[in-house]
């Protein structure tokens, strides 16, 4: 792997992501049902951190750590291609729920591809959540990787022969 870390190549995720998911205890820890909380605008009183948080997940992204391991996270609601005009209700959604916003975030987390799947009670500001292992996402990622891969084998290949040739 030094070589691709030496030409600025570094993967964002690790070889074997679903076998980090199962094995590393913080992953274990965190795809079971979890304590959340709301980490944003804590200087401000309650109705307007509410008011603040539905805003945030409206805009597209919040703020939340899970209680027991002390992970924070700074969430987006997109799919993996990039933000749209707004989330849509796969992402986040108010309508299940009056009293809660139900949420999905999918990222890469310690070179694993994860999807955060919980709620949040719109008054406390805490909820429930866990993460799982995003399979779509994990091979989007390896076929980034196994095209960069490639993309410098072959420069490397072309860069060998161009020494050889001496005309």
């Amino acid at each position: 792997m030094f070589h691709l870390l030496h030409y600025g190549l570094m993967p964002r995720v690790v070889q074997d992501q679903s076998h980090k998911f199962e094995t590393d205890e913080l992953f274990r820890k965190l795809s079971e049902d979890t304590e959340i909380k709301v980490t944003s605008y804590r200087d401000k009183p309650q109705e307007e951190r509410s008011q603040r948080f539905v805003n945030d997940c409206k805009e597209g992204h919040a703020c939340v750590a899970f209680l027991h391991t002390g992970v924070n996270l700074m969430l987006q609601f997109y799919p993996p291609s990039g933000p749209t005009d707004k989330p849509t209700k796969e992402y986040v959604d108010f309508e299940k729920d009056p009293t809660k916003v139900v949420m999905k975030s999918r990222f890469i987390m310690n070179g694993v591809c994860v999807q955060l799947k919980g709620w949040v009670d719109l008054k406390r500001l805490d909820g429930i959540a866990r993460l799982e292992f995003d399979y779509d996402l994990a091979d989007q990622e390896d076929r980034v990787v196994r095209a960069r891969l490639r993309e410098y084998e072959e420069r490397q290949i072309k860069n060998e022969f161009h020494w050889l040739d001496p005309s």
